[in-house]
């Protein structure tokens, strides 16, 4: 009999980990404030395009990653959503194989990863997983000056 409730305890424990961890996917999370962008870094996101002209949005993906196209998808459409406001966001894919040291300075663990770069350069909001779209936009709208309703 203890057996069989250890054995329940530990399938309870890994269903709630498992839960905690699914609802974190594709969520939207602030950045911690930067304190310093250093020169290295900054330079590897210039090499890519994050040149502060504009907002970014940066993710990270590779030909053997599938839900990378879903990421693909969900970018573009925002991007093209709000390619019409003061400041339209750069859609920037890279390919974690050709840019590792990139991958390594942004601490990316897993595909897909997207980051939002404010126009200064400044990480904002890194999404693990595949983003949904309207936190996207509600990320961007005020970096791109769209006006809010």
């Amino acid at each position: 009999m203890t057996e069989l409730t250890l054995l329940a305890l530990v399938l309870l424990t890994a269903v709630a980990v498992g839960l905690v961890l699914r609802g974190r996917h594709g969520k939207l999370r602030a950045a911690a404030p930067a304190t310093e962008t250093g020169s290295a870094r900054a330079a590897l996101l210039a090499s890519v395009g994050v040149t502060g002209s504009g907002p970014a949005v940066l993710h990270f993906s590779a030909d053997w990653c599938g839900p990378c196209v879903a990421v693909r998808r969900v970018v573009a459409g925002v991007a093209t959503d709000l390619a019409e406001t003061p400041r339209p966001p750069q859609d920037i894919e890279v390919d974690i194989d050709a840019e590792p040291a990139l991958a390594k300075e942004l601490n990316v663990l897993s595909l897909p990863t997207t980051f939002v770069f404010d126009i200064e350069g400044r990480e904002r909001f890194r999404i693990s997983g595949v983003p949904k779209a309207g936190d996207l936009r509600t990320a961007l709208a005020p970096l791109t000056g769209q006006n809010q309703s």
